[in-house]
């Protein structure tokens, strides 16, 4: 694994990266909100030997440079091509989105699908969320919700970066795997049944969508049940 630095537009981003001699494709990781690359240990290991691996700290985040532009999705994705571009990686791409990860990697998708191979989307951010699922949580949920975007971009920002998504959305022609949290942390009946209602429709992003539940698992699936992760990833490493 090298550690590096890599300078683009506005600052240095600090990588985790494993040999391009492997396999065909670089699997990438992209963590949730206020998240860094740390997210994704005890998962890239067991994947490396099958692909290039390349994790990351998003602007602000982790030991990369503080951000100069807005924290939206738009954004991050054009801070990632950066990146690849100035790492000379041009191997199709398997992206990895954990919840607000997932909405980068859905707009990457949307917007090169010729550099994209696969997605595993793990409980991601619906675009619809703000609208259609926060209705059915309690106020102290909504409240706690909203105070929490505080680290990485404010919850205009966030809101901002679901309507880039659903902006650019198209129908994909790669495989994508949604992982879906069967045991979601303070939901009630109604709101897990909503929830995973959500995550089997992220599924039809893709002619060869599949959805699974991941049965006693909450939103961090890849601490839950790395193995899960690492099965997905490596089934599409094999497509």
């Amino acid at each position: 694994m090298i550690e590096r630095w890599v300078k683009v537009k506005g600052g240095n981003i600090f990588v985790r990266m494993t040999d391009e001699n492997v396999g065909r494709y670089t699997v990438v990781f992209d963590a949730g909100y206020g998240n860094d690359s740390k997210a994704w240990d005890g998962v890239w290991e067991n994947v490396s030997d099958h692909a290039q691996v390349l994790v990351y700290d998003r602007a602000g985040m982790g030991k990369s440079d503080p951000a100069k532009s807005p924290r939206t999705s738009l954004h991050m994705v054009e801070e990632l091509r950066s990146v690849l571009h100035e790492l000379n990686i041009t191997r199709p791409l398997i992206l990895v989105g954990h919840s607000f990860g997932g909405v980068n990697v859905r707009l990457f998708a949307s917007l090169y699908p010729d550099e994209v191979a696969g997605l595993v989307l793990v409980d991601s951010t619906p675009v619809d969320y703000r609208e259609r699922f926060l209705p059915v949580m309690s106020d102290e949920f909504k409240n706690r919700y909203a105070q929490q975007f505080t680290i990485e971009g404010n919850f205009d920002e966030f809101q901002e970066s679901l309507d880039q998504c659903k902006s650019e959305e198209k129908t994909l022609q790669i495989p994508v795997i949604v992982l879906c949290a069967g045991k979601k942390d303070h939901y009630s009946d109604e709101a897990q049944s909503l929830w995973n209602d959500m995550q089997q429709e992220l599924s039809l992003l893709s002619t060869m969508g599949e959805y699974r539940v991941v049965e006693d698992s909450a939103h961090y699936i890849q601490r839950d049940q790395p193995s899960v992760v690492i099965s997905a990833i490596k089934e599409l490493i094999k497509k």
